[in-house]
């Protein structure tokens, strides 16, 4: 290859997620509510707690942009407040879902044998316990919150990392510069983090995009059945499970709620299908 070719291939890579749809798009949604959840840290149109019992169940408008609820609190200020706690519980459960089936998958691939068996024979026991399940066994025990929301599906992610980085690492371990650095006596471990993670990073990072987006959804499904984000605080789910007795006055209280959790739920799916595709070796051929 050329000096010359070499030079303008870079550039197309460098602009290769410009050429994803599914990236730009899944960004910018997901970009915008994180933005607005970061911004209630600061500034909500109205205080998001605040009740006016003479603006009850105001429809959406100039001046409640939303609506108002029984309460008489603003809808938006509420929905930007409630991004918190999604967030916050979709990005530790994933955490820990990463870092605990991460370790575990590349120690199952690496080591083999029996200690490969038990790890996969753990996962599999771990996924008999979903997550809102194990939510309702921990609320169980030590009271409903979101601290046991984010364990609860926090654990139920450990068994799908495990399986993944396994999978993927396996494929590694055969490759030849795999083989050259088992020559020159590094131990298993060393070439796992120096040589295999960084080979299985791409799946690893799709991955969390797509357990973020479940998260998000489990995290509201827990609200909504009284296990997850506790009273005072926002929740899009208890929005949800406190609006369906308004249905028929105030159909807007159930409306926002579910379209942001819907609108969040498939910008970060968008964005994962971008990733894929442009960190799919494959796909950099192609462009």
């Amino acid at each position: 290859m050329t000096a010359a070719s070499t030079s303008t291939a870079s550039p197309a890579r460098k602009i290769g997620w410009l050429r994803s749809p599914s990236l730009v798009a899944g960004g910018i949604i997901s970009a915008t509510i994180t933005s607005a959840a970061l911004l209630s840290f600061l500034w909500t149109p109205y205080p998001p707690l605040a009740m006016n019992m003479a603006q009850r169940f105001q429809p959406p408008s100039l001046q409640h942009v939303f609506g108002t609820d029984q309460f008489g609190r603003d809808v938006l200020s509420l929905l930007m407040t409630g991004a918190q706690s999604s967030l916050a519980v979709g990005v530790v459960a994933v955490a820990i879902g990463l870092v605990i089936g991460s370790a575990l998958g590349l120690i199952a691939s690496a080591r083999g044998g029996w200690i490969d068996e038990i790890i996969m024979r753990m996962c599999d026991f771990l996924f008999a316990f979903p997550a809102v399940l194990c939510a309702v066994m921990l609320a169980a025990a030590l009271g409903a919150g979101m601290g046991n929301a984010m364990v609860a599906i926090g654990v139920y992610n450990i068994p799908i990392f495990a399986r993944i980085v396994r999978g993927a690492a396996a494929g590694v371990w055969v490759r030849e510069f795999v083989l050259a650095a088992r020559t020159s006596g590094k131990s298993s471990t060393h070439i796992a983090i120096e040589h295999v993670l960084p080979n299985i990073l791409d799946i690893i990072v799709v991955q969390a995009t797509i357990s973020f987006a479940t998260a998000i959804l489990a995290e509201a499904a827990l609200s909504y059945l009284g296990l997850g984000t506790q009273p005072p605080t926002p929740s899009w789910g208890r929005m949800l499970h406190e609006s369906q007795v308004f249905l028929s006055r105030a159909p807007y209280l159930s409306i926002f709620p579910g379209l942001t959790i819907v609108t969040m739920v498939l910008g970060i799916n968008l964005l994962g299908d971008g990733l894929r595709d442009l960190l799919d070796p494959r796909y950099a051929r192609e462009r």
